[in-house]
């Protein structure tokens, strides 16, 4: 099996979640790990540091129903989807069995505290430590400063980022070669889905993949760009692909 399947000019893997994981536990070097779906692809034609900052990923996961259709469409290649929750879970998990670390960076206190309380209970043997950055439109070098000191303090086998993207993958891109992790991966809502602030959607609208129409019916103001331009967008690229109208090196 290819490790990787060529989208858009993007190398989206097509291993297994707990493959990913154990490769970047196991590796010698800092394991940067990205999400690509429809919306992040759209938005990179428009901002160059996030499109690096993607391209610069070791590994980027397929996390969107567009991702999985360009895959099988232009490729034909199957791939399964993989989400931020899919990769959270499974990197505490296995973080638990190895007596590991994990570092949260984002989202407010009251977020962290709440992920910090129900990890200690679900993953018993994983120490956690938590930092919420001041919310700014950009952080300042004094502020990037302070997290790598805070992170390289605790030394984490894992830091997870909650900025919402493409805020986080910036931010990793910025800091990756300054940290002492194994790995490091922008996970954005999966912060308030495990700390309880927003409700996930029942899992027959995860398997009829229309997870999107639900979290746009609770944000329809911030997700109306990424589900009524951004995808509709990407759909039509695909087309063009397969037409042969547009192609990528």
């Amino acid at each position: 099996m290819n490790v990787s399947v060529p989208i858009f000019g993007f190398n989206v893997s097509n291993l297994s979640v707990g493959t990913i994981v154990s490769d970047a536990l196991d590796g010698s070097k800092l394991s940067v790990v990205n999400t690509i779906n429809p919306h992040s692809y759209i938005e990179t034609k428009r901002d160059s540091i996030f499109y690096a900052a993607l391209q610069d990923s070791d590994v980027l996961i397929p996390d969107g129903s567009g991702i999985v259709l360009a895959a099988r469409m232009i490729n034909k290649v199957k791939i399964g989807k993989i989400s931020g929750s899919d990769l959270f879970y499974e990197s505490m998990g296995q973080l638990s069995a190895r007596k590991g670390k994990a570092f949260f960076l984002g989202s407010s206190n009251s977020v962290l505290n709440a992920i910090s309380d129900k990890g200690s209970k679900e993953f018993r043997d994983v120490s956690i430590r938590t930092l919420s950055p001041s919310f700014k439109e950009k952080f300042v070098q004094s502020d990037v400063d302070s997290f790598i000191q805070a992170i390289n303090t605790f030394k984490p086998d894992i830091l997870f980022v909650g900025l919402t993207a493409p805020k986080q993958e910036k931010l990793i891109h910025q800091i990756k070669s300054q940290i002492d992790v194994k790995m490091v991966s922008g996970i954005g809502a999966v912060f308030d889905f495990y700390a309880g602030t927003v409700v996930r959607p029942h899992p027959l609208f995860l398997k009829l993949h229309l997870e999107w129409l639900i979290r746009w019916f609770g944000e329809p103001k911030r997700l109306f760009r990424r589900n009524f331009i951004s995808s509709p967008l990407f759909i039509f690229e695909i087309f063009l692909t397969k037409l042969g109208l547009k192609k990528f090196s």
